[in-house]
């Protein structure tokens, strides 16, 4: 195994904290990772990692190193994807919401493989914000406000928000005419993956954001549940606009409190920062903002 090979190696047994995964990751024997680590660590005349039979870390002399190596690494795929940016190829490992997928990316997802027939791409479906190092994943499309962490957030977009419920419920509990007149109404609660608690509803009242947390008959912590749920008639229900466009077209769900409407979300792609960003990566994100910049708002 050459330097170059080494050095991959190395930086994604410690961002993988795994000599098995990191050699999945690769595509090698997991006997030939470790004797190449120990064949590294030999010929730099230090320790590098230490092992526990749970998972693996740096020395001070391995931190070093590794944050030399992804500098180098970065520099190399910098230089041979300004000569091969149309000559993506290999997997791309993406993880974003089920509907987000279905409605943004699956459709124009043929597109994309056609300009690029060297690249794959595998899609996990999820709301919480992954480890992307140590579970391998390229980058996460996520909406919302979204907590501190070390890695690149880029912005794509802003989709509008609504309050939504269906005409069942709305025979029932009546329609709200401002948000002080909920009084007797419930929500469908969503629970939110990085707090642990019910989401409030938000009203925009004279430039100030209102939050209003109702009685909750069901909470779910999944959005596709979410929007079933309020198909069926369990209570109000806040998402993107686009999300419900050809229900609200059919009649299968009814805006209201449309004179208050809650804060735009934000849609963000994020990769981490310690990782070379990889030409692959680089034509997806790319590609993200092409296909959406015509269906969010700034």
């Amino acid at each position: 195994m050459d330097k170059l090979d080494s050095m991959r190696l190395f930086t994604r047994v410690v961002e993988r904290r795994s000599f098995t995964a990191a050699a999945a990751d690769l595509g090698l024997p997991r006997s030939s990772a470790t004797s190449a680590i120990k064949q590294l660590e030999e010929r730099l005349g230090v320790q590098l990692l230490r092992r526990t039979t749970r998972h693996v870390t740096t020395t001070l002399d391995g931190e070093a190193y590794y944050q030399r190596c992804t500098g180098i690494l970065a520099d190399i795929e910098d230089a041979e994807g300004s000569f091969a940016a149309n000559e993506v190829s290999g997997r791309l490992r993406i993880d974003v919401n089920g509907h987000m997928a279905r409605t943004f990316i699956l459709p124009e997802l043929p597109a994309l493989l056609a300009r690029h027939p060297g690249l794959t791409v595998h899609i996990g479906e999820g709301d919480r914000l992954v480890d992307l190092v140590r579970e391998g994943v390229d980058c996460v499309i996520r909406s919302g406000t979204l907590p501190d962490s070390d890695m690149i957030v880029r912005r794509l977009g802003t989709a509008r928000e609504i309050t939504v419920a269906s005409p069942a419920y709305l025979e029932r509990h009546g329609v709200p005419r401002d948000p002080d007149d909920l009084a007797g109404h419930v929500m469908i609660g969503f629970v939110s993956s990085r707090t642990g608690q019910v989401m409030p509803l938000e009203f925009m009242v004279d430039g100030k954001v209102r939050e209003v947390v109702l009685p909750s008959l069901v909470t779910v912590a999944n959005s596709d549940t979410s929007a079933t749920l309020v198909r069926l008639g369990f209570g109000l229900y806040q998402a993107p606009r686009l999300r419900f466009a050809e229900d609200l077209a059919a009649g299968r769900l009814v805006e209201v409190l449309s004179d208050y409407p809650p804060t735009a979300t934000p849609i963000s792609v994020l990769y981490p920062r310690s990782r070379q960003l990889s030409p692959r990566v680089r034509v997806f994100v790319d590609w993200l903002v092409e296909i959406l910049a015509p269906k969010l708002d700034p």
